[in-house]
């Protein structure tokens, strides 16, 4: 039987899409709140981008949760 060793990584702050503080939708969890920042995940030895996550706090304050970026998108102003 042979076991999948994950390789070395290594995190980073990565480049937010949205200013910080922008009102997102979180796709997954069907929850809005502020965009705070994103954690890049990238293999150590090459830098291989694995996977991005983005960190939202609630409007008004509380916990951040954190989510895949590509299931955050900015809430549409409403007229």
């Amino acid at each position: 039987m042979t076991t999948y060793e994950k390789p070395p990584t290594m995190l980073s702050h990565g480049e937010m899409p949205y200013p910080a503080g922008t009102l997102v939708e979180d796709t997954v969890h069907q929850r809005t709140g502020e965009l705070v920042g994103v954690i890049d995940e990238r293999i150590k030895e090459s830098g291989k981008l694995l996977k991005r996550t983005a960190y939202v706090r609630p409007t008004g304050g509380g916990i951040e949760w954190d989510v895949p970026l590509k299931h955050v998108r900015p809430v549409e102003a409403q007229p």
